[in-house]
């Protein structure tokens, strides 16, 4: 589908919903107005601001406008599903926590049940106006395949899918160099491709032939732009490299990239860099700065020892930096090449309260600050772990390529604590390339708010 008008779509989806929440929101105004007070005013005005704000945050930490899941109800339906469940949660905390109790409880249910009712109907009626558009010839483009091959096969499954708007029409290759039944029909030759499109109505032509093994391609491309027919060419990267590859251009030269990586790019690691010294500057200020005098003398009266725990650990690029913790375990000579593990005699009282309560990270913030760490990313490993794991986990040092975090994709989805086997570990790796390759600010704010969640909920894996 075309990016510009998928963007657009996405737009005015993300505004069909903004539109639902702020209608049920005046609506309900409107009808309690008598009871409202009117010293209120202010607090009804800030309520309705919040429930846009967020509204946008659970929206998008969820991917609930994403292209793969606004194509079918059932996606499209889960997810704000799941979102809506998260927008309750946000919606009762800013109670909670406001202490606005001039607000009608009545007005807050109509609230609660009215938007998810909004929000619903906005689903069936975009579903039904795109399904109805989907049928049109306006909508979709008819498609003529050049060459037979299994790069051609692969793209007509691709084709396929839903989303994507291309009515694949059938192929055009050579006659000798068919050898088994296709699934759409071969219509012509090559140099023929031309006259199929107009036989057919055509608008776009996707060649598995590149010009190299077949000179008349170019011919046929000429042809093309002076029938107003686009002419496409994909280059069968796999016989380079037997993965999915990523390319980009250095002016007109391509470059493959084995993986995608947002916080390559400058601008991505600008806001990451900004937000990291947002949070941590005003944790350290409204947190920290009461909190280690007080954990630091409980710790001191416990036992003997350091307030804080140091140790170096595997940074951004495998280099090593000092990682702050505060102290949770006696003194002992096994600190840097022993896991902590379930029942640890080495652990204090008070060190399984912090563990537990993830307290024992905070110092962490003042590694953010000094541009060791980031907020969220692949949480440090000791440096005999990464050395071990290294020599036997193929893309283990991959996750190395960002700067570690206090908290991380892998963590909030079960993958915290001791590593007993190397399927967990395996599994750890597998989770923060993700990160990695899907890496963006909502879903930063997505992993912390879990984060936060799982810690009050409580963690298995915390010990």
């Amino acid at each position: 589908m075309n990016s510009r008008f998928l963007r657009h779509l996405q737009l005015t989806l993300l505004a069909m919903d903004l539109v639902a929440i702020n209608m049920v929101f005046f609506i309900a105004r409107f009808f309690f107005r008598r009871e409202m007070l009117i010293e209120a005013y202010v607090e009804y005005t800030y309520f309705g601001v919040y429930l846009t704000v967020a509204w946008l945050i659970v929206a998008f930490s969820n991917n609930v406008y994403h292209e793969r899941n606004i194509f079918t109800f059932e996606l499209f339906a889960g997810r704000s599903t799941k979102a809506f469940l998260y927008f309750m949660l946000l919606i009762c905390a800013f109670l909670f926590f406001s202490h606005w109790f001039i607000i009608s409880r009545l007005f807050i249910a109509v609230i609660m049940c009215g938007i998810p009712l909004l929000l619903t109907c906005n689903r069936f009626l975009y579903l039904a106006v795109y399904h109805y558009f989907k049928k049109r010839d306006s909508f979709s483009h008819k498609v003529v395949v050049l060459g037979y091959n299994d790069l051609s096969r692969r793209l007509v499954d691709y084709l396929e899918e839903d989303g994507v708007n291309k009515e694949v029409v059938g192929y055009c290759e050579e006659v000798e160099n068919i050898h088994e039944l296709s699934r759409y029909p071969i219509l012509g030759n090559i140099n023929g491709a031309l006259d199929v499109c107009k036989r057919y109505g055509a608008t776009e032509i996707y060649s598995t032939i590149v010009p190299e093994q077949n000179p008349g391609i170019y011919r046929l491309i000429k042809k093309a732009d002076q029938n107003c027919i686009r002419f496409r060419i994909v280059p069968d990267i796999g016989a380079l490299v037997k993965r999915q590859v990523y390319v980009d251009y250095l002016n007109e030269i391509p470059v493959l990239s084995l993986r995608k990586e947002p916080l390559d790019d400058l601008g991505n690691k600008i806001k990451k860099r900004v937000f990291d010294i947002i949070v941590s500057g005003l944790v350290t200020i409204f947190i920290l700065s009461w909190l280690v005098p007080l954990i630091g003398l409980l710790i001191k009266l416990e036992s003997k020892g350091p307030i804080f725990f140091r140790q170096q650990r595997s940074g951004q690029d495998n280099k090593t930096f000092w990682c702050f913790k505060f102290r949770s375990m006696k003194v002992n000579d096994n600190a840097n090449t022993m896991q902590a593990t379930r029942n640890d005699a080495r652990i204090t009282k008070l060190g399984q309260f912090l563990r537990r309560s993830s307290l024992d990270e905070f110092p962490q913030f003042l590694n953010v600050l000094m541009g060791d760490m980031s907020i969220v990313g692949p949480r440090p490993h000791m440096l005999k772990h990464t050395a071990d794991y290294s020599k036997i986990i193929d893309e283990y040092m991959i996750r190395q390529f960002l700067k570690p975090g206090i908290t991380g994709w892998a963590q909030v989805n079960g993958f915290r604590g001791e590593t007993k086997t190397l399927d967990q570990m395996k599994k750890r790796v597998e989770y923060d390339l993700w990160y990695m390759e899907n890496w963006n600010l909502w879903l930063d704010l997505k992993i912390m708010f879990l984060t936060v969640f799982n810690t009050i909920k409580g963690e298995e894996n915390a010990f």
